[in-house]
């Protein structure tokens, strides 16, 4: 386990706004001027965002308007599912209140897509991305803007190393039952994908079985990290790399185990709605969740570096040398729903 001790962690906290200064004071493109300054005019943009948990949303939020002065950013954020639903509504009541819309599950924006509800915007920032995340919607209705790696870890008071899950078929064990715990597809994406991508490798019972081995079942995919940091359950499932780290960081008994047939890894986009009342702002915050600004703001969080000269947090693997496993956002938009009713109907939630 590692563990950052004070002097790290000021050393971090020096490295991180020194760069998040050097950034806010660099000299913007011509697109990022001139939408800056339409966006001071309209002095704020809403981020309806499943991506990030609260502390990373929250420091994005705090970063873009350290580089944008006059356009405050209200950040909104909630599981994936949710943030949808929370748009579907918006729609139903022919408001438009989100100005960019962030989740984790890819078939959110085929759907949108297909029904014209989203405004075409590539930022020119795109163009210095990873280059997995370079290219996301060929009409450039969505841009790639988060990579999250989703996979094991368990308490190390509760089970030892040796004894920890090494593959996905693993927690199907006997042995795991009443130990593990997961979030839930009906409110997490990153679930959906993980559910579905299950039931590909490994066929259509791999939920039957993991459910007899009655696992805690939270909401996001965040609360499996709790139960573990409480001692309520041994292993987490399909929970997020950078919020154990965080929890691993301050001195919780956990540990991350990378599966052997690999990580799933949400490769999502954000998008603007093609109501965004503040559109000049909406655009604005795309050119800066390409660009260096948030991978500064979120790697100190241990979120994964979306931009090749901003460096991968601290104690994960670096990703070329991680297998990672993911739907398309095709397969996500035809399977994610199927997957939430069969767990509906299996779990009784």
């Amino acid at each position: 386990m590692f563990l950052i001790d004070r002097r790290q962690m000021l050393t971090l906290a020096a490295w991180s706004a020194a760069t998040t200064k050097a950034w806010a004071q660099s000299p913007m493109h011509p697109q990022e001027r001139a939408l800056y300054e339409a966006a001071k005019r309209e002095g704020e943009v809403t981020w309806y965002t499943g991506q990030y948990s609260a502390e990373p949303s929250e420091a994005a939020g705090r970063a873009f308007t350290a580089r944008y002065p006059g356009v405050r950013c209200n950040v909104v954020r909630t599981t994936s599912q949710v943030a949808f639903q929370r748009l579907s509504q918006d729609a139903r009541a022919g408001v438009g209140q989100c100005d960019v819309f962030s989740s984790t599950n890819g078939g959110h924006y085929i759907q949108l897509k297909r029904q014209n509800r989203l405004m075409q915007f590539r930022p020119v920032n795109a163009d210095g991305l990873l280059p997995i995340l370079r290219v996301s919607d060929p009409d450039n209705y969505f841009q790639s803007s988060f990579i999250g790696i989703y996979l094991m870890a368990h308490n190390t008071r509760l089970v030892s190393e040796t004894e920890a899950p090494k593959s996905w078929t693993d927690i199907l064990d006997a042995r795991w039952k009443d130990k593990l715990a997961v979030g839930h597809p009906g409110f997490s994406g990153a679930i959906g994908l993980w559910a579905l991508q299950m039931r590909r490798m490994f066929g259509p019972d791999y939920l039957v079985r993991f459910e007899r081995n009655k696992p805690q079942v939270g909401r996001s995919s965040i609360d499996p990290v709790t139960m573990m940091t409480a001692g309520e359950r041994a292993v987490g499932v399909a929970v997020p790399s950078a919020t154990t780290l965080t929890s691993i960081s301050r001195g919780n008994p956990l540990r991350l185990i990378y599966p052997t047939e690999g990580v799933i890894a949400a490769l999502s986009p954000s998008a603007i709605p093609n109501n965004a009342p503040h559109p000049n702002a909406a655009k604005l915050f795309m050119e800066f969740t390409t660009g260096p600004g948030l991978s500064t703001a979120v790697r100190t969080l241990f979120n994964e570096s979306l931009r090749p000269e901003v460096p991968p947090p601290d104690g994960s693997r670096p990703l070329d040398q991680v297998t990672m496993l993911a739907p398309s956002m095709e397969e996500a938009e035809r399977g994610v729903p199927e997957v939430r009713e069969v767990w509906r109907e299996l779990f009784g939630v």
